[in-house]
């Protein structure tokens, strides 16, 4: 799995928990609702640090919590 898809998928994981939906997260975390979007657009390949921080504030996680997972743990190298 990407780097990108398991930001995604983590973001997708605790907003299902919430039941927050993608609007919901942007008007949280003070971004647009494009910028949400936009990240879980498949076809984009990155997303800012900045980004996932705002998102995070939003949710009123850490960066620590919300990478604190086994699936970013086991993220292939990103160098080949």
């Amino acid at each position: 799995m990407a780097v990108k898809q398991a930001v995604v998928d983590r973001f997708l994981e605790i907003c299902g928990q919430r039941q927050i939906k993608p609007n919901e997260l942007a008007n949280l975390a003070g971004v647009t609702p494009s910028t949400v979007y936009s990240m879980l657009d498949k076809t984009r390949k990155d997303i800012s640090i900045v980004t996932i921080k705002k998102l995070c504030d939003g949710l009123e996680i850490t960066l620590g919590e919300f990478f604190s997972t086994p699936e970013f743990d086991c993220l292939e190298q990103e160098i080949k």
